[in-house]
């Protein structure tokens, strides 16, 4: 019997135990009740303990806490529909306020996600298309941030950042944005390719012209040099003459032999013809 009582005993001792002593870790606060009415907070990693089967523990994040809301629909100032998919950085900065408002994260995720999504509407149909795609896109994260933060307040959060992951225009209406844009590039290569075919038209232009330059003065160096030359040429005849005619019509006389007169030149001239002088006086006398 008195085995049994001491075994009892440890049991229940263990129970005690187990509902007394708790542990508290690094990311961690936790906020004590006891019977539904708040006690106290504990924000210091370690053991404490607590009232067993009385108090109850309600642990929160220390950390920073992320909110991924579904991509949504939103209508922007020029009245273009997007699909936009932001996500929400947030932390819990009084664990009091947080637990009698929302009482845990899934609730403050609710109430986040709904308040994040009316003010990016609110932002986003302030604003073009372009500029949400544009340099406008971080400014309008900023502003949503600050608008959102102000009004979580009340729920002891603070917004860190809200950022847009992606910006998609709605299914329906990709196939004509996107051939609008293929005709858009396809006019400006044309305009590229009609630039630089009138680029090449001038260069081919300037070197014809300068090729045709190049020709007529080396044209005009070669009949230049050749008329030196002719005229030099006619100088060393004319010299030539002078010393000894005779010898120089003879020599004029064979070469011209040698260019018309073959085996099968036919020719019928008189016997005074000056082309037969050398041969005629070349006869051996009777």
């Amino acid at each position: 019997m008195k085995i049994w009582t001491v075994v009892i005993g440890v049991i229940v001792a263990l129970v005690l135990l187990n509902q007394s002593v708790f542990m508290i870790d690094e990311t961690k606060q936790v906020v004590i009740t006891q019977m539904g009415e708040y006690k106290r907070t504990i924000d210091k990693p370690g053991l404490n303990i607590k009232i067993p089967f009385i108090q109850t523990t309600h642990p929160f994040e220390k950390r920073v806490l992320v909110s991924d809301a579904p991509p949504a629909d939103y209508l922007t100032l020029d009245k273009k529909r997007l699909v936009v998919d932001s996500y929400t950085r947030w932390q819990i900065v009084d664990s009091i306020q947080f637990y009698k408002t929302v009482k845990n994260e899934l609730g403050a995720k609710a109430r986040i996600d709904g308040i994040v999504f009316s003010e990016l509407r609110r932002e986003l149909a302030a604003h073009d298309f372009k500029e949400i795609i544009g340099v406008q896109r971080e400014p309008i994260m900023e502003t949503v941030a600050h608008r959102a933060s102000k009004i979580v307040t009340e729920f002891g959060i603070e917004i860190i950042d809200v950022r847009i992951k992606r910006v998609d225009l709605p299914k329906e209406v990709q196939a004509s944005v996107f051939a609008r844009m293929e005709a858009e590039r396809q006019r400006i290569a044309k305009k590229y390719r009609a630039e630089g075919e009138e680029q090449a038209r001038i260069i081919r232009a300037q070197a014809d012209k300068e090729a045709t330059i190049i020709l007529a003065d080396a044209y005009k160096e070669s009949r230049t040099l050749r008329g030196e030359g002719d005229a030099k040429a006619v100088v060393i005849y004319a010299a030539a003459l002078e010393q000894d005619l005779e010898f120089y019509s003879f020599l004029r006389t064979l070469e011209a032999y040698e260019k018309f007169l073959s085996d099968e030149t036919t020719l019928v001239l008189g016997t005074d013809s000056e082309l037969f002088k050398y041969l005629e006086s070349a006869k051996p006398a009777k």
